[in-house]
């Protein structure tokens, strides 16, 4: 097996474990496996990282444990809710995932098609982009951190969210970020932005700036699905890439310790 593949099954097998933890979050630890299984997920349970990537995980944490249960709490509370109107057409609630002592939590607007069927936040090719600039350019991995949307279902045909579901669905984020206590949150995209900010500005003029959210920092780019489009113009893509590098290197500077220069 070359090397690629290695990587790849790697990859495949991480996905994997992430999701059989999630079931088994959810079942309050009683979801079971055959001991086959138990081998190939304890050999992927903690991948080697890059020389250059910090082994961080989430059992080095001792209140990980406690952190997890009540993600799960609100997590029922978000399985069984019915307060909007998203509730009616959607196959999975999303909730979030990652680390829940995480530095960081990526918030986006709301799940689409695929998370919608996967019960998993940024999925497809929108996901993996973001585990790059997460992997690569932050040198960290993606179970290192905590991924969400404000919205918690999908609004039919990826509309924009009503002002009724954030609403209803934004408390739900506030008490995720409560559990979480995180060092930064970066807003990916304009109306996970503007939701979380309150306001209309373009996202062009809100990027560059520090902010704060209910006392956490907070950071405005792009989505990953926005970079995405400019794919057929290379010079295009480089560009935005090169913005969302932009705010990651800020971000970087906080998460190692310099205090951002909120308003």
């Amino acid at each position: 097996m070359s090397n690629k593949d290695k990587e790849t099954l790697g990859t495949i097998l991480r996905d994997v474990r992430v999701l059989i933890e999630n079931e088994a979050r959810r079942s309050r630890g009683k979801l079971l496996v055959s001991p086959e299984v138990a081998e190939m997920l304890e050999w992927v349970r903690m991948p080697r990282p890059p020389q250059d990537m910090p082994e961080t995980g989430v059992l080095e944490y001792p209140d990980a444990v406690e952190r997890l249960a009540a993600l799960g709490e609100v997590e029922d509370e978000v399985r069984a809710c019915t307060k909007c109107g998203l509730c009616r057409n959607r196959t999975k609630t999303v909730f979030g995932v990652g680390n829940p002592n995480a530095e960081i939590v990526f918030v986006g607007e709301a799940p689409g098609a695929d998370e919608d069927r996967q019960g998993l936040p940024f999925v497809g090719r929108a996901g993996q982009l973001l585990t790059d600039i997460i992997v690569k350019g932050m040198k960290r991995r993606r179970e290192d951190v905590y991924i969400c949307n404000v919205i918690k279902c999908r609004p039919p045909e990826n509309r924009d969210p009503s002002p009724e579901e954030v609403f209803y669905c934004e408390p739900y984020l506030l008490r995720q970020l409560e559990i979480i206590q995180p060092k930064v949150i970066c807003a990916l995209g304009r109306i996970a932005a503007q939701t979380l900010l309150k306001n209309t500005t373009p996202i062009g003029r809100l990027r560059g700036r520090w902010y704060a959210y209910h006392g956490i920092p907070l950071r405005v780019t792009y989505h990953p699905a926005y970079i995405l489009r400019f794919e057929p113009n290379p010079e295009r893509f480089k560009e935005e890439k090169r913005k969302v590098w932009d705010d990651v290197k800020e971000i970087l500077k906080v998460l190692d310790g310099n205090a951002p220069a909120i308003g």
